[in-house]
């Protein structure tokens, strides 16, 4: 009998990127099983999405949360857990999604189990910033997978250039773009929060890497960066907090500015919602990047480099940084954007793909 396919994932994002791949897999009515690790585990930031996207939550939730920034503290415990349901359920694949603390604890351990392959969906991207700790993440996870799903072919040529074998990569889209087009017709149907101003008539925002949101003078710096672009375009901010952000914005004693309306996060279809209207979107989010640009909403993104590249090559987001005069500068350039760029993230059909490829090389 066939083994089955794991699906392992933690966070927002892995939620959203890997919803497309579970309807896929339950639509062929495949032996798949997915596991919650609980790197997210508030209803804001995670089981709303699964309502939202109308997915069975994972029937294995293990609940690990992080404390503090002991990263390895935190993967070393998501790692026993993996571990002990790979040698139990006996997958012939996992598939991960992206550089959070989970993907690299899952692909680790499935790396020492023989008979398990690793699907790495979303490789090759790069920030070559090695104080984030994502990049360590999806570096290493590449370096461990047997298939490489790489989302453009850039990043297929970032793998190659490693010295990755050539039959192991495979271009397939990002299933960001699945996502996207699967739920963008019910998210407009969905009516925005009271108050909110009308489309295009307020900027949005996201705002939680520990390199910004750990230090009081770079959060500082970015709240000050917002005073300015209100301050000029006279339209709000809607400022979408996470919970550590949140923490810190009132552990260091800092303030919102005038004019920036902080909200608690809300789940994937009002964001969307939210993004498809926004006139701007400031974020240090990496798929928060991917989405405007396949929106056709102009971005600034509040880091000094992304692993997105081909947002800035289509013209879609600048990198700003953390320096309050360069964030107005960007806002002010993408204002004049027209969103005629193309979106370089595929046509909407990565997970059928990828389902595809697994069948292939994984049978």
């Amino acid at each position: 009998m066939k083994r089955p396919i794991a699906l392992i994932l933690g966070t927002r994002p892995e939620i959203i990127k890997m919803a497309p791949l579970l309807r896929a897999y339950e639509s062929r009515g495949a032996d798949v099983f997915a596991v919650h690790t609980g790197q997210h585990y508030s209803f804001e930031m995670d089981r709303i999405f699964f309502r939202d996207l109308r997915l069975r939550p994972p029937r294995i939730q293990l609940r690990i949360r992080s404390v503090g920034n002991r990263h390895a503290d935190h993967i070393g415990r998501m790692m026993q857990a993996v571990e002990k349901i790979l040698m139990e359920r006996k997958p012939r694949v996992i598939l991960v999604q992206g550089d959070t603390n989970t993907v690299l604890a899952a692909t680790l351990a499935a790396s020492k189990m023989p008979g398990i392959k690793i699907g790495h969906v979303e490789a090759g991207l790069r920030s070559y910033d090695r104080a984030m700790p994502e990049e360590t993440n999806r570096v290493l996870s590449d370096h461990l997978s047997d298939l490489l799903f790489a989302p453009t072919p850039g990043s297929a040529r970032t793998l190659r250039s490693e010295g990755i074998q050539s039959s192991k990569i495979f271009v397939t889209g990002n299933t960001i773009v699945d996502a996207v087009r699967q739920n963008l017709r019910l998210a407009l149907m969905r009516s925005f929060p009271k108050g909110t101003p009308g489309p295009k008539q307020y900027f949005l925002m996201t705002l939680h890497r520990q390199e910004n949101v750990d230090k009081k003078g770079s959060l500082a710096a970015i709240l000050e960066g917002l005073r300015r672009v209100v301050e000029e375009f006279k339209k709000p901010v809607l400022f979408s907090v996470h919970p550590r952000t949140q923490k810190k914005i009132r552990q260091f004693g800092l303030r919102y500015p005038r004019g920036v309306v902080p909200m608690k996060p809300v789940g994937f279809l009002d964001f969307l919602r939210l993004e498809h209207s926004a006139r701007l979107i400031l974020t240090d989010s990496g798929g928060l990047q991917e989405e405007a640009c396949i929106l056709g909403v102009p971005c600034v993104t509040l880091r000094t480099t992304t692993e997105r590249p081909e947002t800035v090559r289509v013209g879609a987001n600048l990198i700003a940084g953390r320096d309050p005069s360069q964030i107005l500068r960007c806002a002010r350039r993408m204002m004049e954007k027209k969103d005629t760029w193309k979106n370089p993230f595929g046509d909407g059909h990565a997970a059928e793909r990828i389902v595809r490829i697994v069948e292939r090389h994984a049978p």
